[in-house]
């Protein structure tokens, strides 16, 4: 009797110590890391809740974690799907930018470069402010084309050049027309020239730019000395014989 008493009581403090550990385990050891394919599936999990700021945070750690996992190359095109998801243009610019640096012969890049193009697109807020990332998204739009013809981005491009062209006309017409109002007619007039020149595609566009350069160029003619006249006649015949 009193050896299974004893047998009990050490089974009793075996057990004990056994779950002592286990919870000084639990509190002070460090946890255990996700897997890459647990981050993955987490992530794509997120991206189906629209939960994307959650999903880039899996992406994020996934490819910071395990940089050589048969994962990492969908978690760096999907990070920059949920940046662009959750509207972060610039970080989803960047994403796809450093994925079409890593991987210049996938079969995602005309995507990618399309997704580039249309994140710096969806960045535009007037057309009174520096239009650079147009001017951007415009260069990546006409990669797509040139590089990627027979894809459905290249067809998707053609409307966004169209439309990136047509905000760039717009800006440097707001700027003329407000050289314009202000009675700067050299400044006005040069401005709309450019708009002539580097806009045939828009017609519309050019012909009210053909139009205002002729007031302009007139109205400034005035505030000139003779000599100056015939200058700028000169220039003016110049860009009439060009167009």
């Amino acid at each position: 009797m009193a050896k299974r008493a004893f047998r009990f009581l050490l089974l009793l403090a075996l057990v004990f110590n056994l779950s002592a550990c286990g919870v000084i385990d639990y509190f002070f050891l460090p946890k255990p890391e996700d897997t890459a394919q647990e981050l993955y599936e987490a992530g794509v999990n997120s991206m189906k809740e629209k939960e994307y700021g959650n999903a880039a945070d899996y992406f994020a750690k996934l490819k910071d974690r395990y940089p050589f996992s048969p994962y990492t190359l969908k978690a760096e095109l999907s990070l920059g799907d949920a940046y662009f998801l959750d509207e972060k243009y610039i970080d989803a610019s960047e994403a796809y930018k450093e994925f079409a640096a890593l991987h210049p012969t996938n079969e995602e890049v005309p995507y990618v470069l399309y997704q580039i193009g249309l994140s710096n697109f969806n960045l535009f807020s007037s057309i009174d402010r520096p239009q650079n990332n147009i001017s951007e998204a415009l260069e990546y739009f006409y990669r797509v084309e040139e590089a990627y013809p027979d894809t459905e981005y290249a067809r998707a491009a053609k409307k966004y050049i169209t439309k990136c062209r047509r905000t760039l006309a717009d800006h440097e017409l707001y700027i003329a027309d407000f050289f314009w109002r202000a009675k700067k007619y050299g400044s006005a007039w040069k401005r709309y020239a450019y708009v002539v020149r580097n806009f045939k595609d828009l017609p519309k566009v050019q012909k009210y730019a053909m139009k205002q350069a002729e007031m302009s160029y007139y109205e400034y003619q005035k505030t000139l000395s003779q000599e100056e006249r015939e200058r700028l006649q000169g220039s003016w015949k110049e860009l009439l014989d060009w167009l």
